[in-house]
């Protein structure tokens, strides 16, 4: 019989499946490796991908079995060997391919970093991917300008609000689009300068009165559908679209002469890419981000906390794109 020191909860993904069919178990917690660190995980922020992913529906899928989750906060709770610069006992945040979804993770150093004092858990769990996103596509790629109009689709979700939250920062006026009442109100509430919904068959002439017909400088689009091919024929001249996602379930085909009618650019972002092709890019924005966070210029939205024991009802919330702001799960106090 194993020993129950030894024994960790995680959930398990053995085939791809339904959401239902997705269970906690207990599995072997994980050894410590040399230049590596194994974490207490206490919180893991969950998105719109990891529940496709443990649908197999991802456009990546990860080898069977596996722990879902990406992002984490915890304690460390062993150091392996050639580790200086962590020791057991410190609070980190870290973000890793898979595994977070467990009581413990075993990460390589460079996954994790400090969690700031007087950040939480649950703040820490819900930074990285998110907003790393959104600067990283805000500042490096879109070049967002001082008194630029951004509007942010999809602007109630974790990476919609972190995108409102840059936006402001920079200087932008920020329009939020979003489905419903509560979630254009939940948008305002975070900074964004006007919300707009995008589910009305005339937003596009809203929206054009709300820009004088200027139409917007930089589209966040972590939507896709069909409502990514209207709202960039609503782009100001030289304006930048930035692919991020395609939360609506469809992959838009965009009409090659819209870019030259309107002068405009189609950017992606893909944040798994980013540290391997532009590590100095990823540093630069690293930094910033750890600062903003820090002094609290940056506060993650968070609205839903679910239990380890009810992760399904995580990820059915965000499945049903019900979410306002970041999902967590937490594992631990």
């Amino acid at each position: 019989m194993p020993d129950l020191e030894s024994m960790m909860k995680a959930v398990v993904v053995e085939q791809y499946a339904s959401i239902d069919d997705i269970e906690l178990k207990q599995i072997a917690r994980p050894a410590v490796k040399p230049g590596s660190v194994r974490v207490r995980v206490q919180a893991v922020g969950i998105g719109f991908v990891d529940g496709l992913k443990v649908q197999g529906r991802y456009q990546t899928k990860d080898p069977l079995p596996f722990v879902p989750g990406t992002e984490f906060a915890g304690v460390i709770d062993a150091v392996g060997d050639d580790v200086a610069d962590y020791a057991a006992g410190m609070a980190v945040m870290g973000m890793t391919r898979s595994g977070a979804l467990a009581e413990y993770i075993v990460v390589p150093t460079e996954a994790v970093s400090r969690l700031p004092d007087g950040i939480s858990p649950e703040e820490g769990a819900s930074f990285r991917a998110n907003y790393l996103t959104s600067y990283y596509a805000l500042v490096e790629r879109a070049a967002l300008k001082q008194g630029e109009i951004l509007l942010v689709l999809g602007a109630a979700g974790g990476v919609g609000t972190a995108a409102i939250q840059i936006g402001k920062l920079l200087g932008a006026r920020v329009i939020a689009a979003a489905s419903t009442t509560q979630k254009r109100d939940f948008a305002l509430g975070l900074g964004a300068d006007a919300a707009i919904d995008y589910t009305q068959p005339d937003w596009r002439e809203t929206f054009k009165a709300m820009t004088q017909g200027h139409g917007a400088d930089v589209i966040f689009d972590p939507v896709g559908g069909p409502i990514s091919v209207d709202a960039f024929r609503s782009i100001a001249w030289n304006g930048r679209h930035i692919v991020v996602g395609f939360a609506a379930g469809s992959i838009p085909a965009l009409p090659f002469n819209l870019p030259l009618l309107k002068g405009g650019s189609l950017l992606g972002v893909d944040l798994a890419q980013v540290p391997r092709r532009e590590p100095a890019a990823f540093q630069r924005c690293m930094a910033d981000l750890n600062r903003l966070l820090s002094n609290r210029e940056l506060k993650p939205a968070i609205e839903s906390v679910f239990a380890l024991e009810d992760f399904r009802t995580a990820f059915k919330t965000l499945a049903g794109r019900e979410a306002l702001g970041k999902v967590v799960v937490k594992i631990a106090s």
